[in-house]
């Protein structure tokens, strides 16, 4: 499909859920996930595999990662208990973190047409991360691309199209439907390994623009990859990230980048299928755009 910037505009109006939840709300897609989402997915555990899809926190400088973790301690032998320190840049190309829905303004405002002041010295005013303090828990899908098109990792600058993801799904025999939370497999940490880090925000493979509506058909209640979700570069002028300027200010859905999802892809192909319970805690940081996170699959 064949984008312009125009279009990543009029995918901000069509695809908007402003209002859709009522006014005030501060949850976005996740309203998609009830109670029955809830149980449905609970129902999916059966072997009690778990596995976490978080990177260890990055303390050391690279290329993709120029404001590490500083990790101190604070307690050793010598002081005769152990303690630490850690302060974190959550948002970025290298902690697994959520992105919450006050992170991306469009037009002057936040998700639901809140003002883009409220976003304060003193942190968000509306939508802030700690509106998660519950945790989100529903069906998580994986997509590995890498899987389907038979390679280790996508390029750096690879567009996953709609196609891309229709044929995951019916490879992996997995249907992405309204509540789930999506999860794309790009390869990237296998790439970094053999190839080592990409510039920071340079050249990334992602989730092409084209993919926006396809999101918001299916109902996807929160998105996850282990880039940043978008492909860099994007290809177009105005529209340097347009998965998160579309997905966060305008659908209302909550990212998770940099996840490690690896061990997950490799832990599907095990137990035979791509749907399973997934729990997603972030942290109760009062005003926060964005927390660290560790998402934790069940089988």
């Amino acid at each position: 499909m064949a984008l312009t910037d125009d279009d990543i505009d009029r995918f901000k109006s069509e695809l908007s859920n402003w209002g859709r939840w009522g006014a005030e709300d501060q949850l976005g897609a996740l309203n998609l996930i009830g109670p029955e989402q809830r149980r449905a997915a609970a129902a999916l555990v059966q072997t009690g595999r778990v596995v976490g899809c978080a990177r260890p926190l990055p303390t050391a400088p690279a290329a993709d990662n120029p404001v590490p973790v500083a990790h101190h301690m604070t307690g050793t032998v010598t002081e005769g208990y152990g303690a630490d320190y850690f302060a974190i840049a959550s948002h970025g190309h290298a902690t697994s973190h959520l992105d919450a829905l006050c992170h991306i303004f469009w037009d002057g405002r936040v998700y639901n047409g809140y003002p883009a002041d409220t976003v304060t010295a003193h942190g968000a005013m509306q939508l802030g991360v700690h509106h998660l303090a519950d945790g989100v828990q529903g069906r998580g899908v994986l997509l590995d691309v890498c899987r389907v098109k038979g390679v280790d990792w996508l390029e750096r600058g690879y567009g996953v199209t709609v196609a891309d993801i229709e044929a995951a799904e019916a490879d992996h025999g997995v249907a992405v439907g309204t509540g789930d939370i999506l999860l794309v497999r790009l390869g990237r940490w296998v790439d970094r390994a053999a190839n080592g880090p990409w510039p920071h925000g340079q050249a990334a493979a992602g989730l092409h623009a084209e993919c926006l509506p396809w999101l918001h058909d299916r109902g996807v209640a929160m998105l996850g990859c282990d880039g940043v979700s978008d492909v860099i570069p994007s290809g177009f002028d105005r529209h340097r990230l347009p998965i998160h300027e579309v997905a966060i200010p305008a659908m209302g859905i909550h990212l998770l980048d940099n996840l490690d999802l690896d061990r997950l892809a490799a832990a599907c192909l095990d137990e035979g299928r791509s749907a399973f319970l997934l729990t997603v805690a972030p942290l109760v940081l009062t005003n926060g755009t964005a927390s660290p996170v560790n998402p934790i699959a069940t089988f």
